[in-house]
């Protein structure tokens, strides 16, 4: 019941060409592949370890209704397929039928329930990210990063595929490829159920709880917990509300998600200063860090003074634990019911997640969330 890594992870979004632009001329992802069927149109990205399956469809309408764009999908390789199933519907999870993972299903790859509308197909250990495109479904290689598009009309009415069409061009200047693994998925779900999801994924795919840390702002709070595999290569980050506090930012997304769903997508990176630079140039929004946090840099964290100045021109938050340095930024979510976002990551020898941050990233979305009411 081991799991090992992420094959893929599944976005299903209302508006594909706008999805993949946004990875392609924004995050430097390539586009290798597509795979267009009688209810979905998928496009397959890939930077580093990293491979993203962005699908639209009538297959995808039901999530859509339900959640908003979103990752429906996180794709789970382990050593015995059959005894993860057994493992997981033993913890608590569901086999799905036809529906959100009937691609896969339809060709014998079994998924099981997760958290709100999101599933995890199980896949043979073999079949990791470097392995080829997610099975199941009529992929087609592209020779070269083509911005090509095949997708289905999105999703307004459920209409037959209708024929290629040509996607804008990408801003000029060549990518770095600057993202290297998927670090970790931050998982929101409902107050008071961080054990049940912590005891799941211990119980269905042997993972581990890694550690745990309480964010307290005063009128309302966030319990987190990180579940990892024994591999290190699958981090899940489970946040979710106190129920015995005011209403925030979580509570917030619960409801535009229509429940639990994935927050965000966390990229390591190798140098997150100039990716940051290089990623707004492209068009993406990230959050704003106020000045008095990186005043206070200076005096927690000595060592880093040098830095502070650029930190604070990139807005990179910085934090530290005892194997080394961590930086990470939010983005803004790119999508209408802002129920998706991403983070970029740079780990200086950190193994963790660094209180700081946490804090100072929850707050970050805190101040967004305001300023959008």
């Amino acid at each position: 019941m081991t799991v090992h890594d992420i094959a893929y992870v599944e976005l299903y979004t209302s508006n594909k060409k706008s999805a993949v632009d946004y990875f392609v001329s924004s995050m430097g992802f390539s586009r290798v592949a597509e795979a267009v069927g009688v209810d979905h149109s998928s496009a397959l990205l890939r930077q580093g370890t990293v491979q993203l399956a962005v699908t639209t469809g009538p297959a995808t309408w039901r999530f859509l209704g339900e959640h908003g764009d979103g990752i429906a999908d996180i794709a789970l390789t382990c050593d015995d397929v059959e005894e993860a199933v057994r493992s997981a519907v033993a913890a608590g999870a569901t086999v799905t039928g036809p529906g959100q993972s009937r691609m896969g299903l339809a060709q014998g790859n079994p998924a099981v329930s997760a958290f709100g509308g999101t599933t995890h197909t199980l896949l043979p250990r073999d079949h990791g990210p470097a392995a080829g495109p997610p099975p199941g479904r009529n992929w087609t290689t592209l020779p070269d990063a083509s911005l090509q598009d095949t997708s289905l009309p999105d999703a307004a009415a459920p209409e037959a595929p209708g024929p290629e069409a040509p996607e804008q061009d990408a801003p000029s200047g060549p990518h770095t490829g600057r993202i290297q693994l998927l670090d970790h998925i931050a998982v929101c779900l409902e107050g008071a159920t961080l054990d049940k999801y912590g005891d799941f994924y211990r119980d269905a795919f042997g993972m581990s709880c890694y550690s745990s840390e309480y964010v307290d702002v005063g009128a309302h709070a966030m319990d987190s917990v990180v579940m990892r595999s024994s591999s290190g290569r699958v981090t899940f980050t489970l946040v979710a509300p106190d129920p015995g506090k005011g209403t925030g930012q979580l509570d917030a997304f619960l409801e535009r998600n229509g429940g639990p769903g994935v927050q965000h997508l966390a990229f390591l990176v190798e140098d997150i200063i100039p990716t940051v630079r290089e990623y707004r140039d492209r068009g993406m929004e990230f959050l704003t860090v106020p000045d008095t946090y990186y005043d206070s840099l200076e005096k927690r964290l000595p060592g880093m003074r040098a830095e502070v100045g650029m930190l604070r021109s990139a807005q990179v938050l910085a934090d530290r634990d005892e194997w080394g340095d961590l930086l990470q930024l939010f983005s803004r979510s790119p999508y209408e019911r802002n129920t998706l976002f991403y983070e970029l990551i740079q780990r200086r020898g950190s193994r963790g997640f660094g209180s700081s941050n946490i804090r100072a990233l929850y707050e970050a979305v805190e101040r967004d969330r305001l300023t959008a009411e």
